[in-house]
């Protein structure tokens, strides 16, 4: 919605005050001469429990426990952290971190090398892609009690600080071992960029995070100079993240003086307009932004504000719906709570929150679930819009608020290859593991290989590589059922070229494969192409 009002807030200004971590937090801690009834019998009690109660407790981890309780009361999206989670918990929403450089997944109990990051620490050492890391800092880093987790503390740590790598390679009778001092590795929320043909641009964003703007914008312009005059942006399964990255991923797209998003607090002075400020690059290109039902919060925003200013189009299906925004408060220990203090609403005014009920959580998240049962995901005609709660955008199309926004093209989930089968090695992992064996075996012999063009000349045909793949789960205890496997033989195959691209080449090659055949893609480029 275009606004001339001078109470709104420029591109310039989003970033103050909206995602400040550690404001002050004096005022939760009043004196007791404030404190209501409420807040002295609690008081109170927890003085009774620790002078009276039979056994001796730990104070501290029972007010732990209250803590999260209280916020657990409020909304779905209020959240205590404490010290000990903080760090993984921020994880998302990092920037870049200090580390050796790998990306690895865990298989059969060890911690598999996929990619080592191009310039990082461990490249300069000499690791590759393949390797098994079976020890660290003398401690064995193998078996069933592995955890991503434990990887991540061993792996990264303070910047020019060493880590000291055991490793197993293929074809190499000892164990090799690197000293590698931990730099500075970027965490990136492009998961791909790439050319679906030679006008239409494609961008992946996995979430959004302190640099997913700069990283966004970047993949934009080397796309158009490649020649891309129209985008595909993918924000498919993409949770959010920080308010300010959405903001400015919109104006990209918009003429100036275009409403972006409204938050309004329960105080009128936390209340804030943002428009785009008619610096964005990419104002005249056509759009298209692909959403799904795990599409929420900044992802939301910016398809909002796409939608609402008809600026492009919407394909796929309903999003998550998060319209509650909140705000990280370090307490005097240096632990957080995330407290919801506004509610965004998209250009035309609608607040996309999904309904929920205080204190009701599960119900909340396995909402997700009943849309498959009722078969929203499978047909347009059984999502349920609130018809009391209609809105309009630009143009004067019906748009609706409360739970999630719809897309303007409905494209089904495709489950027409999806059997028993497919979900017992899906589930098992077993065509991850496959294709990182068969990529870790055949290394050598694809290392020149730079394209997913000449990567799929050198796969084997699709009837060998099935028929490998079958062999190899049998083995694995899944049994051949070729009624089954015939019939999920199309997305098996796809997936398993996909995933070997991504341990040979990297994830561009991944979605190069698996968008190939996606419906979803397939609508999107038949709107672009179309006047």
């Amino acid at each position: 919605m275009k606004l001339t009002s001078k109470t709104v807030k420029w591109l310039p200004l989003i970033g103050v005050g909206l995602m400040a971590i550690g404001i002050g937090v004096g005022y939760l801690c009043g004196s007791s001469n404030n404190m209501t009834p409420a807040q002295h019998k609690l008081n109170d009690i927890i003085e009774l429990i620790n002078d009276e109660y039979v056994d001796e407790i730990d104070q501290d981890s029972l007010i732990e426990m209250s803590i999260a309780d209280i916020l657990h009361n409020l909304d779905p999206h209020s959240m205590y952290i404490p010290v000990s989670e903080l760090e993984q918990a921020n994880r998302d929403l990092e920037s870049s971190f200090y580390g050796v450089g790998v990306q690895f997944q865990i298989l059969n109990d060890t911690i598999c090398v996929v990619q080592v990051i191009s310039g990082g620490p461990a490249e300069r050492e000499g690791m590759l892609a393949g390797d098994r890391i079976i020890e660290v800092d003398g401690k064995k880093m193998t078996g069933k009690d592995v955890s991503n987790e434990d990887v991540f503390k061993a792996l990264r740590g303070p910047k020019d600080t060493q880590v000291t790598m055991k490793v197993k390679r293929n074809h190499v009778a000892k164990p090799l071992t690197f000293t590698v001092t931990r730099g500075e590795i970027p965490s990136t929320s492009v998961d791909a960029s790439y050319m679906l043909n030679d006008s239409v641009g494609y961008v992946r964003v996995s979430k959004f995070a302190g640099n997913t703007y700069s990283e966004f914008i970047q993949a934009l312009s080397s796309l158009q100079y490649k020649g891309a005059t129209k985008f595909v942006l993918d924000l498919r399964g993409n949770g959010g993240g920080l308010l300010d990255q959405a903001i400015l991923m919109a104006n990209e797209f918009l003429e100036p003086a275009y409403r972006i998003v409204e938050v309004r607090g329960r105080h009128t002075r936390e209340n804030a307009t943002w428009v785009s400020d008619g610096n964005g690059s990419f104002t005249a290109q056509k759009l298209v932004v692909l959403v799904d039902e795990f599409s929420a919060s900044s992802s939301e925003i910016v398809a909002g504000a796409i939608q609402d200013n008809d600026r492009g189009l919407i394909i796929g299906r309903r999003t998550f719906g998060k319209g509650l925004v909140q705000r990280a408060i370090t307490l005097p220990d240096s632990s957080q709570i995330r407290l919801t203090v506004q509610r965004y609403y998209t250009p035309s005014g609608r607040c996309i929150q999904k309904d929920f009920v205080r204190g009701h959580n599960d119900d909340y998240q396995t909402e997700i679930v009943d849309r498959y049962s009722n078969g929203e995901v499978f047909s347009a005609d059984s999502i349920k819009v609130d018809e009391n709660n209609v809105f309009y955008t630009l143009s004067g199309r019906t748009v609706y608020g409360g739970g999630g926004i719809i897309p303007d093209v409905f494209v089904p989930s495709d489950t027409s290859f999806v059997t028993t089968y497919y979900l017992n090695v899906a589930n098992a992992g077993l065509p991850i593991r496959f294709a990182y064996e068969y990529a870790d075996l055949n290394r050598e012999s694809l290392a020149n290989v730079k394209t997913v063009k000449e990567l799929l000349t050198k796969l084997p045909p699709a009837d060998v590589l099935l028929r490998a793949f079958t062999s190899y789960a049998a083995q694995n205890g899944i049994p051949q059922r070729w009624y089954y496997i015939n019939i999920s033989a199309p997305l098996i195959i796809n997936q398993l070229r996909a995933l070997i691209a991504r341990d040979i080449l990297d994830m561009n090659a991944y979605f190069e494969i698996v968008n190939e055949s996606d419906p979803v893609i397939k609508e999107a480029l038949k709107q672009l192409s179309s006047d």
